[in-house]
C-alpha cells in the first residue's frame, strides 16, 4: 500500500510539474495582459470623459458614457483573457449574444428612448430654457432625461415626449437665433390709398427702438388684392427675446394709426341687390 501511494504521489507530482511547465507561462501572460489591460481602459475611460467634457456633453452623459466603454472593453478583455488560458469562450460568446438579442427585443421601445436621449445630450438641438415647437406642441424645455424630455406648454401644461420619437421628428427652436423676422398683414379698403397706408406703417416701424432696420431692413409690400381687402404684407426684424411684444404692438400701433388718418381696416361684406319682379 505504502509503494502503491508512493507511486501515485510521484505520478501526480509530475503532472502537477507538466502542467506547471505548459501553463504558468500562459497565466503569467494572462495575468499581466489583464493587469495591463485594466490600466488602458482606466486611461481611456478617463479620456473620452476629458473629450466629452471640452464639447460641453451633458455630465450625466459623459458619465455613463465613459462607464459604458469601459464596461465593454473589460468583457472583452475578459474574454481574450480567458481564451489565453485554454477556457472555451465561443460557447459564452454564443450565450451572451443571444441573451444580448433578447434583452433587445424586449426593451426595443425603450432603448429607441435611450438611443434618442443619448443623441439630443450629444448634438443638443435643443437645451432647457428653449422655446420649441416638437409633435405638435409648443412650449419651453424644463427638462432632458435620458429617456424623455419634459415640456411645459405656453398655458402651462406639462407634456412628457419619449426621445426616441423626439429624435426622430422634426424639432423647431423657435428662439435659437439672436434675431427673428416678424410678419404682419394689414387690409385696407378698396377706397383708401396705398401709399399713405404704407407711408403710416413706415413712420411706426421708424419710431420702435427695438426694430433693426439697419441689420435686415424693413418691407412693405402690397401682397394681395383679396375679397373685402387690400392686404400689405409687413415684414420687420427684432431680436428674438422682443418678438411677441413687437407683434402685438405693431397689430395695436396701426390700428390707432389707421383710424387717426381715417384709413379703414374692412371687414368682410356682401351687397345684396333687391329686384321687383
Amino acid at each position: 500500500m505504502e509503494n502503491f501511494s508512493q507511486e501515485n504521489f510521484e505520478k501526480l507530482y509530475d503532472k502537477v510539474m507538466e502542467m506547471t511547465v505548459v501553463y504558468l507561462p500562459q497565466l503569467l501572460l494572462a495575468i499581466l495582459t489583464l493587469i495591463i489591460g485594466f490600466w488602458v481602459i482606466s486611461k481611456l475611460s478617463n479620456a473620452i470623459t476629458k473629450v466629452l467634457a471640452l464639447r460641453h456633453v451633458e455630465e450625466t452623459l459623459q458619465r455613463f458614457l465613459s462607464n459604458l466603454f469601459s464596461v465593454a472593453l473589460k468583457a472583452m478583455l475578459l474574454i481574450s483573457v480567458a481564451s489565453m488560458v485554454g477556457i472555451e469562450t465561443t460557447s459564452f460568446i454564443a450565450v451572451i449574444g443571444a441573451a444580448g438579442l433578447a434583452i433587445g427585443l424586449a426593451l426595443q421601445g425603450s432603448l429607441s428612448n435611450f438611443a434618442g436621449g443619448v443623441l439630443i445630450l450629444l448634438f443638443k438641438p435643443f437645451k432647457i430654457g428653449d422655446v420649441v415647437e416638437v409633435q405638435g406642441y409648443v412650449g419651453v424645455i424644463k427638462e432632458i432625461q435620458i429617456f424623455n424630455t419634459i415640456v411645459t406648454t405656453l398655458d402651462n401644461q406639462r407634456v412628457i415626449i419619449p426621445n426616441g420619437i423626439l429624435s426622430n421628428g422634426p424639432i423647431k427652436n423657435i428662439f435659437a437665433e439672436e434675431t427673428r423676422r416678424v410678419d404682419m398683414t394689414f387690409g385696407i379698403s378698396y377706397d383708401d390709398d396705398v401709399l399713405k397706408a404704407k407711408e403710416v406703417i413706415r413712420d411706426l416701424v421708424k419710431a420702435d427702438s427695438r426694430l433693426l432696420e439697419e441689420a435686415h431692413g424693413h418691407e412693405i409690400y402690397v401682397a394681395e388684392h383679396a375679397d373685402s381687402s387690400v392686404n400689405l404684407l409687413v415684414r420687420v426684424w427684432c431680436n428674438s427675446e422682443d418678438y411677441w411684444a413687437v407683434y402685438f404692438a405693431m397689430f395695436e400701433n396701426v390700428k390707432l394709426a389707421f383710424d387717426k388718418e381715417g384709413i379703414t381696416i374692412p371687414y368682410p361684406q356682401r351687397d345684396v341687390h333687391m329686384k321687383n319682379s
